[in-house]
């Protein structure tokens, strides 16, 4: 591997605490609360105002803190113990090492448009970012070999602020990256590392920053520097902001300019994954490099596709990016004459027949071996949504995988949480985060121990919440008592619920306001009343999302919602901490099945938060009806009205007639019945939905593989991947040739269980030799749970007729149930990463 520097721009420090520089520039310190507090004791309104950023901190403090702290006795004993801690966690054992087969070459690229660590680097915007810095925090703390790759925003995604009317008003702040924990790739003659990238007629200079996340490294791609073109320089100023133009523009920057740059920092990743459809432009360069060195075209395409996972995150077409034809033609014109390929075959990598246009979605889906969704349910709405790229194909077999995405507990998990858990499931538990055995220790916490916990989180989300609403408030010249009144209501005794997420018209955050009477009554109802925080920032282009929040703030100023309705301004990982640690419970409303899995609620649940949730997403896995509450069924409606109608009474309903009465039932001062909740929560929820189980998960099923195809598809000169192209274009153009010619079922004239059935069939297949198809016989049939069960039993060939027929014979033992039967013929290739690789069939019935 090439050696790069990395500069630094942090001062001098006192030599006895210099390594504070160091950890300021690594974000292990985000979720290692000790290391947070060691910046936090120099300055602690400092560390607030500079949004809990140690390099900006380290660069504001005055140096008399700094000697002040180096000879302080008591903070040198604290300092050198994270340090010890961070050290033994750079260079101790990880899981990887003792699990996985030991390959020096072994390396994942993951490839995101936002990346979510911490409010110091706002390069996120919400979910996807969020889940991705999970992603690499869980690879890092399991030593998997991870490198990320992602853009570094000049005005990162936006900060919202509400007006004194409601409105939601977009604030661009100007990053400056001296002050963010990132610093430039430099070359060994100290110049800063540029990447080149052709982007329609000009070539656009990239800068890549590099940003340590414990043991993983992040590149971060950056247009903004004097070499460029004004229009250049703004390509990655903001998170899907711009136009067309520039969306296309940032990802060009992203799949292709981060390809390069991983080579020119010398890495070379035997898995390219591909973290939603935004990054797919990776496949495209890595297909040039191949066709550079000698390979054709669509042998470069195989060997690509060999090593390369894909994670779809929506079923929402919005999520989904596409472009004109002529768009992508002038845009990558330099690419496609690097492929000496026309234009149509160049094209076709990622178009959309059905919508004529060029799906990105499309080009990661078709281009990947492998394939999954976010949850079990979003799998299979994925397949649903993806099935015209597999015509004929039943839905189970489409080739579309489900790893349920998952949090990293120790981000999510309050420190008060967090000693909880090392008094009572061990100082080890996180080392055993998948254990179930550990989790059910949960239940050895005294109520009254927890219940303490708890509120004193929730104490501490009260301040953040009338901090926030006060300096709104007070900045929009509210009156006094309206101020005084929306304060005094919040309180740790009284139920508070919380909804924070994205402003997206799907996840109907203003669902209850469909009643505003009876949604009064129950947030005052005497003696049990209500409070209900919202948070969450709508797109600057959603106009319906944003409608939702004006609504919202509208709602908090009227006569009966003052003080129980409420709105927390600018949303971010900072807010949403707060808030998961605090609230009693978490709402989730989306309009199923557009919720493809969420992750909010999994973080509440770690603090012992509960949820209540539409049956979407991850919901469905996790619910077993005493770990939280669910709304309403797993039931698909017509229409969007219906849906709202029904799911909007069976909220209130479960609100009125069994949260709140369970929320106010008290035993010995404490409400035992949701203790019993939280504990039952606590002990299931967080050892399955966290991101080590995810990564492990990633690893086992795609990493591993990936690369062992990537070994196997580029030896011998790309061998496998020339070979298996070649098959597959010669089924492509004589599949249709395919014909069952007979088809025979010998059976006895009654159907009594046992008597075994013969089928066979004499089927042309032409140039195509019986080795590279199965022919089976394809059975459904209701199981004991209602589901269908399918078999597939293949076919053996019987004869050779010579002249491209050939007879295929089975036995089939006959089993009581009605059954459907039919035969099929599918491409076959023990290249193939799974049975439909290659989406092509052809069937018969037979009875």
């Amino acid at each position: 591997m090439t050696y790069f520097r990395t500069g630094s721009m942090m001062s001098d420090l006192p030599e006895n605490i210099s390594r504070l520089g160091e950890m300021a520039y690594n974000l292990w310190f985000s979720w290692h609360p000790e290391a947070q507090e060691l910046f936090r004791i120099l300055d602690k309104q400092l560390w607030q105002e500079v949004n809990h950023n140690p390099v900006k901190l380290l660069l504001y403090l005055y140096p008399e803190r700094l000697e002040k702290a180096a000879a302080d006795p008591s903070y040198l004993a604290r300092y050198h113990k994270v340090m010890e801690s961070f050290d033994h966690y750079l260079n101790g054992n990880t899981w990887f090492k003792e699990n996985a087969p030991q390959d020096s070459s072994f390396l994942v690229a993951y490839f995101s448009a936002e990346l979510g660590i911490h409010e110091s680097a706002p390069v996120y915007s919400g979910g996807l970012g969020v889940l991705a810095g999970d992603h690499c925090k869980s690879s890092s703390d399991l030593g998997l070999p991870l490198v990320g790759v992602g853009l570094l925003y000049k005005n990162g995604y936006f900060g919202q602020r509400i007006t004194r009317e409601g409105w939601q008003e977009a604030i661009y702040p100007l990053i400056d990256f001296r002050e963010i924990p990132v610093t430039p790739c430099t070359r060994q003659d100290g110049s800063h590392l540029l990447v080149p990238v052709e982007v329609a007629e000009r070539t656009v200079s990239v800068k890549v920053w590099q940003q340590e996340v414990g043991r993983t490294r992040l590149y971060l791609l950056d247009t903004d520097i004097p070499l460029n073109q004004d229009q250049d320089r703004r390509i990655t100023s903001q998170l899907y902001g711009g136009d067309q133009s520039t969306r296309l523009s940032q990802e060009i920057i992203l799949g292709i300019g981060g390809v390069r740059a991983l080579r020119e920092l010398g890495w070379s990743p035997t898995v390219w994954h591909i973290n939603e459809g935004h990054a797919a432009f990776l496949i495209l360069e890595r297909i040039r490099e191949l066709v550079l060195k000698g390979l054709t075209f669509f042998t470069a395409a195989e060997a690509v596709k060999a090593n390369t996972v894909f994670t779809t995150h929506t079923p929402v077409p919005a999520g989904h990016d596409v472009f004109a034809q002529e768009m992508i033609t002038r845009y990558l014109c330099h690419i496609r004459s690097d492929m000496k390929v026309d234009p149509d075959t160049f094209l076709s990598l990622g178009w959309d027949e059905q919508r004529h246009v060029y799906n990105m979605t499309k080009l990661a889906l078709s281009n990947s071996s492998y394939t999954n969704a976010v949850s079990r349910l979003h799998a299979r709405v994925s397949k649903e949504l993806f099935s015209d790229l597999y015509p004929n194909i039943p839905g189970e077999e489409i080739p579309i995988h489900a790893v349920t995405n998952g949090v990293h507990l120790e981000t999510w998990a309050a420190p008060e949480m967090t000693a909880l858990f090392e008094e009572y499931l061990g100082s080890d538990w996180q080392s055993r985060l998948t254990d179930a055995h550990l989790w059910q220790k949960i239940h050895q916490i005294p109520d009254p121990v927890l219940w303490e916990t708890h509120q004193k989180l929730k104490d501490q989300m009260i301040h953040f919440v009338r901090s926030n609403l006060y300096r709104r408030m007070k900045r929009n010249f509210e009156p006094v008592e309206s101020l005084r009144e929306s304060l005094n209501k919040l309180g740790p005794q009284v139920l508070t619920i919380g909804f924070a997420r994205r402003f997206a018209s799907y996840k109907r955050a203003n669902l209850l306001l469909k009643d505003r009477e009876r949604l009064a009554k129950l947030l005052n109802s005497p003696g049990r009343p209500v409070v209900m925080i919202f948070a969450g920032k709508a797109h600057p282009a959603d106009h319906p999302g944003q409608q939702i929040i004006k609504q919202l703030c509208d709602l908090e100023k009227e006569e009966g919602f003052r003080g129980r309705v409420i709105f927390v301004e600018n949303y971010d990982l900072h807010a949403a901490r707060h808030l998961l640690h605090g609230v009693d419970l978490w709402l989730n409303t989306p309009r199923r099945p557009m919720e493809a899995s969420g992750t909010s609620g999994q973080k509440a649940a770690v603090n012992g938060v509960l949820n209540c949730s539409i049956l979407d997403g991850w919901w469905p896995e996790a619910y077993n009806g005493k770990n939280g509450f669910a709304i309403g069924s797993e039931q698909d409606f017509a229409n969007d009205n219906i849906q709202d109608e029904e799911n909007l009474h069976a909220l209130f309903d479960i609100l009125e007639q069994v949260i709140i009465p369970c929320y106010y039932q008290e035993s010995a001062g404490i409400p035992s019945k949701w203790i019993r909740h939280m504990k039952e929560s606590l002990g299931t929820i967080p050892r399955f939905f966290n991101t080590d189980r995810m990564v492990k998960e990633y690893y086992e099923d795609f990493y591993l593989p990936c690369s062992q195809r990537a070994k196997l598809f580029s030896d011998q000169n790309f061998q496998v991947a020339a070979e298996t192209q070649t098959l597959k274009q010669l089924l492509r153009e004589n599949w249709c040739s395919i014909d069952f010619q007979s088809v025979r079922v010998e059976q006895p004239p009654h159907l009594p269980a046992g008597p075994d059935l013969v089928v066979e069939a004499d089927i042309h297949l032409g140039p195509i030799a019986p080795k590279d198809v199965v022919v089976e016989v394809y059975t459904k049939k209701a199981g004991e749970t209602g589901l269908e069960n399918v078999v597939l039993l293949p076919m053996s060939v019987t004869e050779d007729f010579g002249n491209g027929t050939y007879r295929f014979r089975r036995t089939i033992e006959m089993t009581p149930g009605a059954a459907k039967y039919a035969l099929r013929v599918r491409p076959h290739c023990p290249y193939f990463a799974h049975t439909f690789e290659l989406p092509l069939v052809k069937w018969t019935d037979i009875f």
